[in-house]
């Protein structure tokens, strides 16, 4: 046989396919439009691995329809259509992210913190903290339906920029132009954007973003600190009439790059606090789950307000839908470790989260799961029904003897 029909389009390293294959089948994840799920796959693990590592290296790789998926946005925002490729596609996905993370992150601004090795939304909001005591406005951004928005061929430029793998730039094109596959079987063709949920776009909407906004900041208003979380920005100004000023230019900015901010979502902030007089149309503001507004605190000479962070209402509903949704009342037949077993995993999710920051506002919260455990243990006992009263003097009993059985009771002790 002829050596040169051995020779592949492309040099890809099979043991990258691999390792990327082994970060899927960490995440674990819902099949895409395929149904080929995590298990199904592995059954078959080395052929599959090397058919993908096959196609890639000879260019006849293409990626099918995403799934389109919708689901409750973070912190209780409404609906955001998720995108779920197939599982083949998130292999390949993944292996062009572990090798471009290398070379963007050492060139990634230190203000960016969404989808980061090393960093999360609660340093964003600890940097945030700080700056809104050192400065007294802050410009609250709402890019609109940005990952809908980015614009394909300045995407793959800015990728360019960093690599010259030719596999690479044509496999991010063939992924940004896949068709979404709505529920109701549809195919829609995209021309703009990058699915969310697909293992590669968090590192390409801050790979825009940075170059969009990242750097032009620091070119242009070096004296307006920022935190930026994928699309959600905040930014701090000195006075009202910076954040004015900054305000028209992102605008600008933005808008020449195919982008455009929901004029009844941004908003210039009064940080408010004891040392702070006047007042302003606003003077709040939400940013990552947590509400920013002015809030009693304890200091050496006595009580004062200070500009800071606590739960938000926002974030306080989702948590109450998702616990009415688990309808423990309905769950009679299981044994309390049982219902401790199957909510702690949430409890601590956020409580560790959202008690970060002024955690006496989770308190509510904690009250609010008892009364769900009330409810429970009036449906499991006869002895207790309709008598909360009782219930109540129950569940105290049961947290006296065993203080760590919820997570809630562990870690927001107060009684």
């Amino acid at each position: 046989m002829d050596q040169r029909l051995k020779v592949k389009s492309f040099e890809i390293r099979k043991r990258l396919i691999y390792e990327a294959w082994e970060k899927v089948q960490a995440n674990r994840g819902a099949p895409g439009v395929d149904a080929v799920r995590i298990h199904e796959f592995a059954a078959k693990e080395r052929a599959n691995l090397y058919k993908l590592w096959n196609r890639m290296s000879s260019g006849s790789y293409f990626p099918g329809p995403v799934r389109a998926v919708e689901i409750p946005k973070d912190y209780g925002a409404g609906t955001r259509v998720l995108g779920v490729p197939n599982v083949v596609d998130r292999i390949a996905q993944s292996a062009v992210a572990m090798l471009l993370e290398e070379r963007l992150e050492p060139i990634f601004h230190p203000d960016s913190y969404g989808y980061r090795p090393g960093r999360g939304a609660q340093d964003a909001l600890a940097v945030t903290r700080k700056r809104c005591w050192e400065r007294a406005w802050v410009l609250d951004l709402d890019i609109r339906a940005f990952f809908d928005s980015v614009p394909h061929d300045l995407l793959l430029k800015a990728v360019a920029h960093h690599t010259d793998e030719r596999w690479v730039l044509l496999y991010i094109e063939r992924w940004l132009k896949a068709p979404i596959q709505m529920p109701d079987g549809t195919l829609v063709e995209r021309e703009r954007g990058t699915v969310q949920g697909s293992p590669i776009s968090p590192l390409l909407a801050n790979l825009f973003m940075h170059y969009a906004f990242d750097t032009w900041m620091d070119r242009e208003y070096p004296d307006c600190p920022f935190a930026r979380y994928a699309d959600d920005v905040v930014i701090h100004c000195d006075t009202e009439e910076r954040a004015q000023e900054l305000k028209v230019a992102i605008a600008s900015r933005l808008g020449a790059l195919g982008l455009e901010l929901r004029p009844e979502k941004t908003k210039i902030v009064y940080c408010k606090d004891t040392n702070r007089q006047g007042d302003a149309e606003h003077t709040s503001f939400d940013f990552l789950g947590y509400t920013f507004r002015g809030r009693r605190a304890k200091g050496r000479r006595g009580l004062f307000v200070s500009f800071s962070p606590a739960i938000s209402n926002k974030a306080k509903k989702a948590i109450g839908k998702k616990l009415r949704n688990l309808h423990l009342n309905r769950r009679s037949g299981s044994n309390l470790s049982s219902i401790a077993g199957g909510i702690n995993p949430y409890l601590r999710g956020w409580i560790n989260y959202f008690g970060a920051f002024y955690r006496s506002e989770l308190y509510s919260l904690a009250d609010r799961i008892d009364e769900h455990l009330v409810r429970w243990a009036m449906q499991k006992f006869k002895r207790l029904r309709r008598r909360p009263t009782k219930a109540w003097a129950w569940l105290d009993a049961v947290r006296q003897h065993q203080p760590n059985l919820f997570a809630h009771w562990q870690l927001l002790p107060r009684y």
